[in-house]
């Protein structure tokens, strides 16, 4: 099986670069994104079934994608709450102790009042198990999810069979991974991934 994985194109706190995590933002003006959207169209022919966060981003990209789909929702595939740095950018924490703490954890430890980072990994990977699950069950060779960046990062390092970390996956608004997948060896309770190639 074959499973692409995308992340939502731009949104107005993406272009601003904030941490934009539990709120549930709208794209960004897409003028001028037409080339990508084609692109993601033409490695996305073929797929049956299009899984997506239930957040506005996610759901408004899979429309310009995959417009004669509809999506299934996959709660657990949703962002991480950053908590306190939630709608911030980089210059508006940099003196704030909690955030530097943050980052000297390199990304570890809880966000202040927000998840804490290794559950948002666990519920993302547990999201991914059961539609990986019900698409085996399906029967379905090819399928689409569109979440967001943490969400492929935290899936893709647990996966990977060469084990490479959570930072090595991160990704461009619109941009993705195609996934092979051993759907055999997955009944048989393997939970690595085949290649993984970037698109």
């Amino acid at each position: 099986m074959e499973i692409i994985m995308i992340r939502h194109f731009q949104t107005p706190g993406n272009v601003e670069k904030r941490y934009i995590g539990r709120t549930d933002e709208p794209l960004a003006d897409l003028k001028g994104r037409e080339q990508l959207i084609r692109e993601r169209q033409d490695s996305c022919r073929d797929v049956e079934q299009v899984i997506i966060s239930p957040m506005k981003r996610c759901i408004q990209t899979a429309a310009c994608i995959f417009p004669d789909k509809t999506p299934v929702l996959c709660e657990k595939m949703r962002e991480c709450d950053f908590g306190l740095f939630e709608m911030k950018r980089y210059e508006e924490l940099k003196e704030i102790p909690a955030y530097q703490e943050w980052l000297d954890s390199n990304g570890t430890i809880p966000f202040p009042e927000g998840e804490d980072p290794k559950l948002f990994r666990q519920r993302c990977v547990e999201g991914f198990y059961e539609c990986v699950d019900r698409l085996i069950s399906e029967e379905v060779k090819k399928a689409a999810m569109v979440v967001h960046g943490g969400t492929i990062m935290a899936v893709l390092s647990c996966i990977d069979k060469e084990k490479r970390e959570f930072y090595h996956w991160q990704l461009e608004n619109g941009g993705g991974y195609r996934v092979a997948l051993d759907e055999e060896a997955w009944r048989q309770g393997s939970r690595v991934s085949g290649e993984i190639e970037k698109l």
